[in-house]
């Protein structure tokens, strides 16, 4: 669709464009209230998942909350100090550990289980919706930035589901419990273990300040370093060509020292927060050893509470480490949700209206057709032919000149600003898009075939074909012996949508797909600009006996394939400037004289 691809070239990465105006930093949400509800609305649908994992959580945590109490019990049993029998005091401990490992190993399950639901039900919902959207959408929006939502954001939601939900519930708990429990035990202690808790949130702040600079340093680099490789393996030829290895090979090392040099920043300070909480960690055994030791000599508390509150202290530090960890995946997870709420929020293409009443005849017409696709930028000025049912017409003009156009008008790809278009005597604004399409068959340019067999390929179109109207199209496609010297003929299945055959073959499948569609009307863009002379001839013949009594518009470069329509329309900047046989046209000598003499008499180009 060249003409609305002209048109937004500014939104396009241009190749050879320094990869660092290319590449920008993670997106942070922008209405984080709003696209949390719609999340917590996925959590209702699965709510007997979501509820017995927080059954798990809240009884886990209470169990790692409990055990050091047991511990306790069971030092001040040895040491004299406390009552109970010891050998029931230490199963009871065992059995308490042994459930707190039992409930994280099934909180990892069912927060897995939870995970995959919510995501396989969104990307479910983001999948229906993308079939869905309109033509323009998808021309106006990068397919890469579409397909990221469908996998990165997604999987960051699902990475953050699994892993950090059941931490931030189970941290938070952990933390309430853990205080709880100290201040009950020995208030001031607990006050005195609080001070390398604020160690450790200004550590914590600080190296997490740093890791997320140069983290997202890296993570620019390493986008960088991948659109590099990116545009060298796919331009190899032009790259080998221009003797530009050395300069390439240059670029990749300067990019390649730049991420090393962010990595071990990154990996530094990385690095350096583990020994740094463990040192505060300790710091906080050192006063609790030392209080608790001066507590217990003045009868405050006893030996088995001071090896309680050695446990405490580090299971109340944990959480909050985890928790700050968890704060930066749930931005990710929820800027990631709202690029998806943002695609899900789309206006679906619509479907309504008539079907299109069957007749033999199929007669096209425009009648004042205008049409933009930008506001003040028309590309159709009052367009007005008739194709009669069961002609051959041809459009040929200039690139831009708004050929692709009128098919996505026809086609119902855009809807036109003004004037209409009518299929016998319906208005194709009255028809449904379902209907319309139905009834039509294109073969484009760039032929799109899919990773399957080559019977599901032609078939695509009439899925209920025959054997004997596969067999038929087939040969009238003149692409039976290509077929039968494929490895399993027909069930020989096309990678890479047809990267195992060639540009032609691909072509003579593409005419044949829309012969076993048997359509009404016929379009055919450019369907044979990207092949050889010879192959040209072969799909000229095939296309010919395609579009015998049927209604065929045919958009053309090469003005060798419509010499033979019945009707040749030149347009020009979105207008009819010419239309007759070719050699009416010839004898015109205008705008169709100069496009053939430049292509067959040598004239400058």
């Amino acid at each position: 669709m060249s003409e609305p691809r002209d048109q937004k070239l500014e939104m396009r990465n241009i190749p050879g464009m320094r990869s660092r105006e290319r590449f920008v930093e993670a997106e942070h949400a922008q209405n984080v209230g709003d696209t949390l509800k719609r999340i917590i609305a996925y959590f209702i649908h699965e709510k007997i998942l979501v509820f017995g994992m927080l059954a798990v959580v809240i009884f886990g945590t209470l169990c790692g909350v409990y055990a050091p109490s047991l511990q306790s019990n069971a030092i001040d049993i040895i040491a004299g100090t406390g009552s109970g029998q010891l050998n029931s005091t230490l199963l009871c401990m065992l059995a308490v550990y042994l459930l707190y490992s039992g409930c994280q190993l099934l909180q990892g399950l069912l927060s897995a289980r939870l995970s995959q639901c919510i995501v396989k039900k969104m990307r479910e919902e983001l999948f229906g919706k993308i079939v869905d959207l309109p033509v323009r959408y998808l021309d106006v929006h990068s397919h890469g930035d579409v397909m990221s939502r469908m996998t990165n954001d997604v999987e960051n939601i699902s990475t953050t589901i699994s892993q950090s939900l059941p931490s931030l519930f189970s941290g938070v708990l952990t933390i309430i419990g853990t205080a709880l429990i100290m201040l009950w035990y020995c208030w001031q202690l607990a006050i005195l273990s609080c001070a390398t808790v604020i160690l450790t949130l200004l550590a914590t702040k600080f190296l997490s300040s740093k890791v997320r600079k140069y983290l997202r340093r890296r993570q620019m680099l390493l986008g960088q370093l991948n659109g590099t490789v990116e545009e060298m393996i796919s331009g190899y030829r032009t790259v080998v060509a221009y003797n530009h290895q050395d300069i390439t090979t240059e670029n990749f090392c300067h990019t390649a020292d730049s991420l090393t040099r962010a990595g071990i920043q990154t990996d530094i300070f990385s690095g350096v927060m583990g020994p740094i909480m463990n040192c505060i960690g300790n710091i906080g055994f050192v006063i609790i050893a030392a209080f608790g030791g001066y507590f217990s000599v003045h009868g405050l508390i006893s030996v088995g509470v001071i090896s309680a509150f050695i446990v405490y202290a580090r299971q109340f530090s944990r959480p909050i480490n985890e928790l700050a960890q968890v704060y930066g995946q749930l931005q990710t997870a929820i800027a990631g949700a709202e690029r998806v709420f943002a695609v899900l929020d789309e206006i679906n293409e619509d479907k309504t209206g008539e079907t299109l009443v069957q007749e033999n005849d199929a007669a096209v017409t425009f009648h004042n057709v205008q049409f933009s696709y930008t506001p003040e930028h028309p590309v159709i000025r009052n367009f007005s032919l008739t194709v009669p049912s069961g002609k051959k017409v041809a459009l040929v003009g200039a690139t831009g000149s708004g050929k692709t156009t009128i098919v996505n008008l026809l086609m119902r790809f855009y809807d036109i600003d003004s004037g209409e278009i009518r299929i016998n005597k319906q208005n194709i604004q009255d028809i449904s898009r379902e209907s319309l399409r139905q009834n039509m068959a294109i073969v484009l340019q760039d032929t799109v075939l899919f990773s399957s067999t080559v019977r599901e390929n032609l078939k695509y179109g009439n899925p209920d074909a025959t054997e004997e109207q596969l067999e038929k199209a087939v040969e009238m496609s003149r692409c039976r012996e290509m077929i039968k010297m494929l490895p399993q003929g027909y069930d020989t299945v096309l990678t890479g949508s047809g990267e195992n055959i060639s540009q032609g073959q691909r072509q003579l499948l593409a005419i044949a797909r829309a012969f076993v569609a048997d359509p009404k009307i016929l379009i055919l863009d450019e369907a044979t600009s990207n092949v050889d002379t010879r192959t040209e001839k072969a799909i000229q013949d095939a296309m010919q006996l395609v579009m015998e009594n049927r209604t065929s518009i045919t958009i053309a470069h090469r003005l060798s394939t419509v010499r033979d329509a019945d009707l040749i329309v030149v347009m020009d900047h979105g207008e009819i400037v010419e239309r007759g046989s070719h050699d009416e046209l010839l004898s015109q000598k205008g705008k169709y004289y100069d496009l053939y003499m430049t292509q067959y008499k040598g004239f400058a180009t």
